[in-house]
């Protein structure tokens, strides 16, 4: 059985940002007080400083996209370098410092004793999103699209749209991601393909913080987002 250090040692934890110059160092920071020492980021061609800002941090390992890749173009990075490492977890928490790093340990222990394949940070499972500041709107697309994918699925998670994730490698070396969506439907398409694998979903309750600071994708993008799940999930319904 694995002791903290050695899972530890096995866990690499991964880190998707786009201009995240005033979040990213505390994002790193909080990672750190809990003692995962392996830290990748993926800078994807910010605007701002955030790649100047990432050099300044010591004991991390940066990768920075030449051009912009999108959110499932930076992930697709990012996992096929932790498979390539050999690491046998991997955590994805965004760089916005929106999601607490403090949860995970309790993440890697979940995957590694209760043999979970994936486990998620849930905003909704006792997070109380919205007396942490979490927009009305994105509160009721939330609820609204989650109870609509867990009635195509049959699956029962509390929410489908998180940005921490703890996955074993041997769950991600199933599913062919690289041929994933570049854009923010990359994180449904990897739910939805794991579904279908009938692998073993966890889940943990994460406290939230909604600031000027929190990323936030358009309304545009939002709709096409929420469209793309709509299309996805009745698909994986009549296609499974």
């Amino acid at each position: 059985m694995f002791d903290s250090k050695t899972l530890i040692e096995k866990t690499l934890v991964v880190i998707p940002c786009f201009n995240a110059e005033k979040t990213i160092i505390d994002t790193v920071s909080d990672i750190k007080k809990v003692g995962y020492i392996n830290i990748l980021v993926c800078d994807d061609f910010s605007t701002d400083d955030t790649y100047k800002v990432l050099k300044t941090i010591s004991d991390i390992n940066i990768i920075l996209h030449s051009k912009n890749k999108g959110y499932g173009g930076n992930q697709k990075t990012l996992y096929n370098e932790a498979l390539k490492l050999k690491y046998e977890f991997v955590i994805m928490i965004h760089g916005d410092h929106q999601y607490d790093p403090l949860l995970i340990p309790s993440m890697c222990w979940l995957l590694y004793t209760g043999n979970y394949d994936i486990v998620m940070g849930s905003r909704i499972l006792g997070g109380h999103p919205l007396k942490n500041g979490m927009p009305f709107y994105k509160y009721v697309a939330n609820r609204i699209l989650t109870y609509f994918q867990n009635i195509l699925t049959g699956y029962k998670l509390s929410e489908y749209h998180s940005g921490l994730r703890a996955y074993k490698s041997s769950t991600l070396t199933l599913i062919d991601f690289n041929n994933y969506s570049d854009s923010f439907i990359f994180d449904n398409q990897l739910i939805l393909n794991c579904m279908k694998l009938k692998l073993k979903f966890g889940e943990i309750t994460c406290q939230t913080k909604f600031n000027h600071l929190t990323s936030s994708i358009s309304f545009k993008n939002s709709v096409k987002y929420g469209l793309g799940i709509i299309k996805h999930s009745i698909a994986y319904k009549f296609k499974k």
